[in-house]
């Protein structure tokens, strides 16, 4: 891979990154467990694993055909989501009396920040910061709604 695309990919990470930052921020603000480190790693990683489902497909159509490489483009689509699936359940807490559920809204957040990450991979830029605005726009003012 060219150095320049290499670069291109290294500048979609960090927008994706920064999306994922400013979404943190907003959790982090609140005092929730998974905040502005942890939306800023998972916007990153869903563009870097996209990226490299990508290429990977892309180099290994010299070596093998479509239908025996069993190209599907959502694969790692799924896998992501799968995966950050799995880290928002660690943030849910039960409490106590197990009555009430804690960090819900924190886990779907994370799972937001996956898809504003996956949306710049796939160089959706408009949707990237429209998934991040509107976010942050569910998790400040509907909040407010029901205080």
């Amino acid at each position: 891979m060219p150095i320049e695309t290499q670069v291109r990919i290294l500048v979609d990470i960090l927008i994706a990154l920064v999306l994922g930052g400013v979404i943190g921020f907003e959790r982090e603000k609140r005092d929730k467990p998974a905040g502005f480190r942890t939306n800023i790693l998972i916007a990153g990683a869903s563009a870097i694993f996209i990226i490299l489902g990508q290429y990977i497909v892309e180099e290994m159509k010299v070596y093998l055909s479509d239908q025996a490489l069993g190209v599907d483009p959502t694969r790692i689509v799924h896998a992501v989501i799968f995966g950050v699936s799995f880290i928002g359940a660690g943030t849910i807490l039960k409490s106590q009396n197990k009555e009430t559920i804690h960090y819900l809204t924190t886990s779907a957040t994370i799972l937001m920040s996956a898809a504003a990450g996956m949306a710049v991979a796939l160089r959706l830029y408009i949707l990237a910061l429209g998934v991040t605005l509107l976010t942050l726009l569910i998790n400040t003012l509907v909040r407010k709604f029901y205080e």
